[in-house]
């Protein structure tokens, strides 16, 4: 594959400096500063279907998707014609909007499990109203999380967190009330015998939440039984299970975790993949637990921007072609020559990596063991990543700038498209070796 005699980045390098003296860090989330990978981040002009165009003119094929929600590549015809023509009408009323009752059903119908959903404007809205609902509904205060998973920058979930904590080595928050993190077990991922434990010790678990397929610590799949294992557990002791599909929802399989490994949970959290990459998130559920949010009950949750009509129009565009019978399967025969050349690619260059993948998304982790939990992940060469982050780039692929972050794949890529990305691979392997 052809490298760039250098990766021109001079544009950007201004733009960071001048971001900084305005941001926080110079962003507007910390993975983007680039902290995993070093180097300048790259700043971004603009998408077309599977690439990424930066403000210096460099074209990237994009394994990152926004984080995962834009399966269908960067604007999708059918999806900007459908937010086109609700802008014409309106932004944002802050009222209710017949798109909405659509969305629900779209959603339903491929969820057997929500019965109910209230949308929100992001994942982490998404997840912190799930778990007020697993504790006003339970009476109960604790909850379960898993080291590594990663469920939005709420209090109750930054203990132990994956995804940009992890990347900067910050597993806890200052400014997390103690009281706040002493109400939250914080688990191995994939350690059923732990859970069973913590039942055993507290009595007053509300709920345990988990991403049925982790994707903030990289991609690590859950081990064999242990979904179901959460099921049994939760139900014996008449707990909530809460699967955070912000990540997995339509893009493991049409009905995320919970189809491809077939287990219900009682409440799903689901992210912008459900507005075509747009800001919005949902959850929802059995319908009993549901009808306990305001206004048909006492637990409360509110948003001025919640169900607003372009994020609609777009999701509903977005989910009407995922609903395509073939789309699923065509995807997982790309990921699966993709992971099968990655394969034989650490194979010939000798290089300990392994690479995990679930559907659509994957890790590549620099050490020389499958990752089954936290521990296991930040065993992984964080240097050699960086090394092969910037390999990759030079010669057009773009990864996402941490070790402990998933590729995505999106339906636009070509075979032509991944016949490159494995010959990247291939030479960047070979570039990493050295480090």
């Amino acid at each position: 594959m052809r490298v760039r005699a250098k990766l021109v980045l001079d544009r950007s390098k201004k733009l960071y400096q001048e971001a900084q003296k305005h941001l926080v860090g110079g962003v507007n989330s910390p993975v983007r500063a680039f902290k995993g990978v070093g180097g300048t981040p790259i700043f971004m002009a603009r998408g077309k279907g599977a690439y990424v165009i930066d403000v210096d003119g460099n074209r990237y094929i994009d394994l990152v998707g926004s984080w995962g929600p834009l399966i269908l590549g960067h604007v999708p015809l059918d999806v900007l014609n459908q937010v086109r023509r609700v802008l014409r009408k309106g932004f944002t009323f802050g009222a209710p909007s017949p798109l909405e009752s659509e969305l629900a059903q779209a959603v339903k119908k491929a969820y057997p499990s929500i019965e109910k959903i209230r949308f929100v404007s992001s994942g982490t809205e998404a997840t912190l109203s799930a778990l007020r609902l697993a504790r006003g509904a339970t009476g109960k205060k604790r909850i379960i999380k898993f080291e590594g998973c990663y469920h939005g920058h709420g209090d109750s979930f930054l203990v132990s967190a994956g995804s940009g904590a992890a990347t900067l080595g910050l597993p806890d928050s200052p400014g997390v009330p103690e009281e706040f993190a002493a109400l939250t077990i914080n688990l191995p991922y994939n350690d059923l015998h732990a859970v069973e434990e913590a039942f055993k010790r507290f009595q007053d678990i509300s709920g345990v939440i988990v991403e049925p397929v982790v994707g903030n610590m990289g991609v690590v799949p859950p081990k064999p039984g242990f979904l179901k294992g959460l099921r049994d557990i939760t139900r014996q002791h008449q707990a909530l299970l809460i699967f955070d599909e912000v990540m997995t929802g339509f893009r493991v399989a049409h009905g995320g975790a919970q189809e491809l490994y077939g287990v219900q949970p009682d409440l799903t959290t689901l992210g912008k993949i459900i507005g075509g990459g747009m800001p919005v998130g949902a959850y929802g559920g059995r319908a009993d637990l549901m009808s306990q949010v305001a206004p048909e009950g006492p637990i409360y949750q509110a948003g001025t921007l919640s169900g607003n009509p372009v994020a609609m129009a777009a999701g509903l565009a977005t989910l009407k072609d995922l609903s395509e019978p073939k789309l699923y399967q065509e995807l997982e025969e790309k990921a699966a020559y993709l992971e099968e050349g990655i394969r034989r690619a650490i194979q010939k260059t000798g290089v300990d990596a392994v690479y995990q993948r679930v559907g659509s998304m994957a890790t590549l982790f620099f050490c020389g063991h499958g990752v089954e939990n936290y521990t296991q992940a930040k065993d992984a060469n964080r240097q050699k990543y960086a090394k092969f982050f910037w390999a990759m780039a030079q010669r057009g692929v773009y990864l996402p700038p941490s070790q402990f972050e998933a590729f995505f794949l999106s339906t636009v890529l070509t075979q032509d498209h991944l016949k490159k990305i494995v010959r990247a691979v291939q030479e960047s392997l070979s570039e990493t070796q050295l480090v």
